[in-house]
Formats: structure tokens, sequence, C-alpha cells
């Protein structure tokens, strides 16, 4: 395996200022370990690019399950996002350790500056979720509320 010299982080927002500022994971009750305040981050792109797109106002909400043959296994409640751009920064990986429910996420418990940032187009990643069905998303919604 080789060494991993970059993280990636993604995000709907464009980062204000130099810095992203570490934060509390939206699913910490069903993850204790996102509990903690830090700077999410995993080494795989395509897994960024999920949670940028996951992570849009207009989205209700989505799934990510466990990897199937190294694919992502991703699920989107209701419609993709409207929103035209999101973002993903390539952090340095110096300040971040791997966490035990995810061998692809790591935290960082204080602010990384990004290395480099990437403006993507929506339309071109919703390849990479497949929208859930009806029966899904009822059952999603029932659970979490809107």
């Amino acid at each position: 395996m080789e060494k991993l010299t970059i993280l990636y982080h993604g995000s709907s927002n464009k980062l204000i200022g130099e810095k992203l500022n570490p934060s509390q994971g939206d699913d910490s009750d069903e993850r204790p370990e996102n509990k903690q305040f830090g700077v999410y981050a995993t080494d795989r792109k395509d897994l960024a690019i999920v949670m940028a797109i996951l992570g849009c106002k207009d989205v209700i909400g989505g799934s990510i399950d466990e990897y199937q043959q190294g694919k992502l296994n991703t699920r989107i409640y209701g419609d993709y996002p409207k929103q035209e751009f999101i973002y993903v920064y390539h952090l340095p990986i110096e300040t971040f350790k791997q966490t035990q429910i995810d061998k692809h996420q790591f935290v960082s418990l204080v602010a990384v500056k990004p290395i480099k940032m990437e403006k993507l187009k929506v339309k071109d990643y919703t390849h990479l979720i497949r929208k859930a069905t009806k029966k899904e998303t009822d059952y999603w919604i029932k659970k979490y509320g809107k």
C-alpha cells in the first residue's frame, strides 16, 4: 500500500478564510466517533465528492453504506441538489488520525489549511449516488424527519 500524503474534504460551501475549522459530524448519534470536534477527511476523492453533494442545502438526506467490491454504495433521499458547484479540498495528512469506524475516515482536532481547492460541477458527479426508492425515502424521513 502506498503511503498517504494528502486527504480530501468535500464541502457544499466555498471556504471563507484560510483554514477548515473543526466541527461535529451531523450523524454523531449513530456514529459516536463523529462526536469529536474535528476536521473530517478521507483518502477517497469519490467519497469526499459524495459528502459534498449530500451536504447541499436542498438535499433531504443521504446514506453511505458499506463499500461493495471497493465501490461506494450511496443513496440520496429526494432529488439531486439544484446547487451548481461543490468543493473538494486537498489537505496535508500531518495532523490527521485514522478513525476506528471507517478505514477511509480521518480526523484532525485542529484547523487545517488546504493545499488545493477544486471547484466541481455537481451534475458531473451525480452518477456516484443512486436515488433512493420511494420506500427507502419514506423510511428515512420517518426515522430522521425532513
